[in-house]
């Protein structure tokens, strides 16, 4: 389920030590499943109501009752092995009520904050489990889930919900109901997807000038794809499966982004 769901954070697993590889694998179909919620309920009160189910199950399987579910049962294994703190993953599942309601990020400020939120808490969980240092991992989390933003621009304009912050909006003179409807290429939306690229190439370089992250290594790898994914962001194909792999692999051979 997770190569198909999220396979840029399956094949950074494998680049963990091998008795670690189940736990990160729990770690994030749970946050595959809690990220997907929003795209398949219509109505905010039927997100809360999903994304409750899921903080449950995190509740039961670390009470070692987990409910009858791949993920709950993995996620017990989780629990059982490391200190993971259940409010950790019930803060992402928080976070992800803002996928499925109305609401907007009124500057980037804020739209980093929800990164940091979700993307950024996977990493630090991640970084944890790994044994490294949580708190080094922020720029790297910020860079792939801006960057994850923009390469899911068409995805969410098509549901007519809005990521990028309302002061960038204002600035190229564009609604969030007219941005919605521009096309690849568009003056106006370009502008937008370049700044905000910008942003994640900023944290991206912060991270790599960051010092080594040693043992959080496997925890930060989905953002070596930063780069490769930028430039490619206005092209109609995604980057291929095996691009992907290569640049993994080579910032896991340096040890580094």
């Amino acid at each position: 389920m997770l190569r198909g769901a999220d396979p840029d954070r399956y094949f950074t697993s494998l680049f963990a030590p091998a008795p670690l590889r189940p736990h990160l694998t729990a770690l994030y179909a749970f946050n595959a499943e809690v990220a997907r919620v929003a795209e398949n309920v219509r109505e905010p009160m039927l997100g809360a109501i999903r994304l409750e189910w899921w903080r449950e199950v995190a509740e039961g399987a670390a009470r070692g009752r987990p409910r009858n579910h791949d993920v709950a049962r993995a996620l017990a294994e989780l629990f059982a092995h490391h200190p993971v703190p259940l409010r950790d993953l019930e803060a992402i599942v928080a976070a992800r009520a803002f996928d499925s309601s109305a609401e907007r990020f009124a500057d980037f400020a804020a739209l980093e904050a929800y990164l940091d939120a979700t993307s950024g808490a996977l990493m630090r969980i991640a970084a944890t489990l790994l044994g490294g240092d949580p708190w080094r991992v922020k720029d790297a989390g910020l860079a792939y889930g801006l960057t994850g933003i923009m390469r899911s621009l068409a995805f969410h304009n098509g549901r007519h919900k809005l990521y990028l912050p309302l002061d960038l909006l204002s600035a190229i003179d564009v609604s969030p109901e007219e941005f919605f409807h521009l096309e690849r290429g568009e003056p106006r939306r370009a502008a937008a997807v370049r700044q905000t690229a910008l942003r994640a190439r900023d944290h991206f370089l912060a991270a790599r000038r960051a010092p080594r992250a040693g043992a959080a290594l496997a925890a930060i790898l989905p953002a070596s794809l930063v780069p490769v994914y930028l430039r490619n962001l206005e092209k109609p194909r995604d980057v291929p499966i095996h691009r992907r792999q290569m640049a993994m692999l080579s910032a896991a051979m340096k040890r580094r982004l």
